[in-house]
């Protein structure tokens, strides 16, 4: 970082974080993602404000290196970062075993890194950080949309007490390409029983709607009601 900012570099850098930002977050905002263009923008043209900020004071003097407390302006940057992590920390979900919103903490985090790239003067780091992160949102999206997923689901099934039976049912779930574990059988009154299977297997994640075989289930006299429920 030069000692002696100029303000053509100040435009510069905020102009390059301006359109890094609002790019990711256009991308990220158009399929519908939290953190979108004002999130992002905000973001990358904060961290870029802190570390130009930074640099100009770096010029400044301190206090004597024997003096009992001497000034690090590196820190600011840092405690940028720390507190991003807070953010993203806040921004991740978790309902049972799922986990939502990773790749948006993670994005607001790298975002912050871009700015401190363009605000510090960084130009060609910023830019290349900003193609890769590009290429990583955008470019590989049709890799997680085409890669099948390891999947959880739970069957509960309310049958006649004593038909179908459950190897009959677990044929039926294993000939689908399911794995099949029984998790619980409760009888109700002397007529009926609830059973819960636990149903594990690979597949493309927009394809995990009610399977087919359901409908094989469904169609036995024996069974009076199908629930599926992903997990």
């Amino acid at each position: 970082m030069p000692l002696v900012l100029t303000w053509h570099e100040i435009a510069l850098r905020l102009l390059l974080s301006v359109v890094a930002g609002g790019l990711i977050g256009l991308d990220r905002g158009e399929h519908g993602r939290q953190a979108g263009l004002r999130t992002t923008l905000l973001v990358c043209l904060a961290a870029a404000v802190a570390m130009i900020q930074t640099n100009l004071l770096l010029a400044t003097t301190g206090k004597t290196a024997d003096s009992f407390v001497t000034s690090d302006v590196m820190r600011l940057p840092l405690g940028i970062l720390t507190g991003m992590g807070f953010i993203g920390g806040g921004a991740i979900l978790r309902r049972d075993s799922l986990v939502f919103g990773v790749t948006t903490a993670a994005t607001l985090w790298f975002v912050t890194v871009i700015g401190l790239c363009f605000g510090g003067g960084q130009i060609g780091l910023g830019i290349a950080a900003f193609a890769l992160s590009m290429l990583v949102l955008s470019g590989l999206r049709w890799v997680d949309y085409y890669m099948k997923q390891e999947q959880h689901a739970i069957l509960l099934l309310t049958t006649e007490r004593d038909a179908p039976k459950q190897e009959e049912i677990r044929a039926a779930v294993q000939r689908a390409g399911y794995k099949v574990n029984l998790a619980a059988v409760t009888y109700a009154g002397q007529t009926q029983r609830e059973l819960e299977f636990r149903l594990q297997w690979r597949g493309l994640a927009q394809m995990a709607d009610m399977p087919p075989f359901l409908r094989e289930l469904i169609s036995d006299p024996h069974v009076v009601a199908v629930q599926w429920k992903l997990s």
